[in-house]
């Protein structure tokens, strides 16, 4: 008998399976299979958080009018190495996608480029829109407001603030490529929903109620908030992202931030911006490869601590999965797979494979 580990879904089916959702509910096809196809690599490189298990929620919200379908994504302003991009509601795959196609433009002329964004909404995991900018031998930065406030400022009690994650993507050489994707907070607020969906508990650390203790079930997460990393130094990092992906922008920050988890019908206005540096605007782009080859290198080879086997870099566990799951298909938990048969039968598709 299979185990739920055993059982997976090849990445091309389970992107056809979000294309043809999407196209039930009326995205035109190219967006259809845009937005399937990033939502099925998160699933990939495990951010299983932000792939398929999100699919159903985006349903909801498209059907409740709160996101726009047919959009006009364009630019508000710009000079040579930057530009406001107004996401006119759509789903925020499309408008970041979009963004980082521009930042890499401007880069490419002038070694720089950074697009703000407003009026779009969630958009997957960091690591997605961090990562575009490698395949033309740039490094790329993305960050954004989390859609709902899930803590309060450092000391405080009324939740302004939310995971506001950043991510970094740095290529190599012969290794895989450097790859930051975190929160500013302890956990994602996906990893609280996916322990809701498998009825495990939180660890302690995640989250505190109002009184500050310890809070580790996940359906109470409402009693509650999460933590920053670091306490106040995670604090100030959300606070700073906030700012210069949402303030600068003209996006929707702290109590503006509309709660998408319970709202289906608001528009978010959710801000994010990428930055894409051209690296042969600063050097060889082959001896820059070569260096961060040595860079990966010297941490791997630094003598451990007891207790642990490995030293690891940002992004080498997310590769060796996408490895596995690009092989031999993405696990999909039963619950999950429940949730995605009684999708498919509302909305009269062929159920996953």
């Amino acid at each position: 008998m299979n185990t739920h580990a055993d059982r997976r879904t090849p990445v091309e089916d389970l992107a056809g399976f979000i294309e043809t959702a999407y196209l039930k509910v009326g995205l035109p096809e190219k967006d259809a299979k845009l937005a399937a196809g990033l939502m099925a690599e998160a699933d990939r490189i495990g951010a299983d958080g932000h792939g398929v298990f999100r699919l159903p929620q985006y349903i909801e919200r498209i059907q409740a009018g709160g996101m726009n379908i047919t959009p006009d994504i364009r630019i508000d302003s710009e000079r040579a190495a930057m530009a406001v991009l107004n996401g006119d509601n759509a789903m925020g795959h499309l408008v970041i996608h979009r963004a980082a196609q521009i930042a890499m433009e401007k880069a490419e002329t002038c070694g720089i480029g950074w697009v703000g964004v407003h009026h779009s909404n969630h958009a997957g995991p960091a690591a997605l829109y961090a990562k575009m900018p490698m395949e033309r031998d740039m490094i790329g930065l993305y960050c954004a407001i989390g859609n709902a406030n899930h803590l309060p400022p450092w000391g405080g009690t009324e939740m302004l603030l939310s995971t506001n994650p950043i991510a970094v993507g740095v290529p190599s050489g012969e290794q895989a490529p450097i790859v930051l994707d975190m929160a500013t907070t302890v956990a994602a607020y996906g990893k609280v929903k996916q322990k809701v969906m498998s009825g495990e508990m939180m660890p302690e650390g995640w989250m505190v109620d109002k009184l500050g203790q310890p809070l580790t079930d996940p359906r109470r997460a409402d009693e509650g908030f999460l933590l920053p990393i670091g306490g106040p130094k995670g604090y100030g990092l959300g606070l700073i992202i906030g700012i210069l992906a949402g303030t600068l922008n003209g996006a929707a920050f702290g109590r503006d931030v509309i709660d998408f988890n319970a709202d289906n019908k608001t528009t978010t206005n959710t801000g994010q911006f990428v930055l894409a540096l051209d690296i042969a605007a600063f050097m060889d782009v082959d001896e820059f490869k070569r260096q961060v080859d040595v860079v990966w290198e010297t941490m791997k080879s630094s003598p451990k601590l007891p207790g642990f086997d490995e030293i690891r870099l940002p992004g080498e566990r997310s590769h060796q999965v996408s490895v596995d799951r690009g092989t031999h298909g993405i696990p999909v938990h039963p619950d999950l797979r429940i949730r995605l048969d009684a999708l498919a039968a509302k909305l009269g598709i062929d159920p996953l494979t």
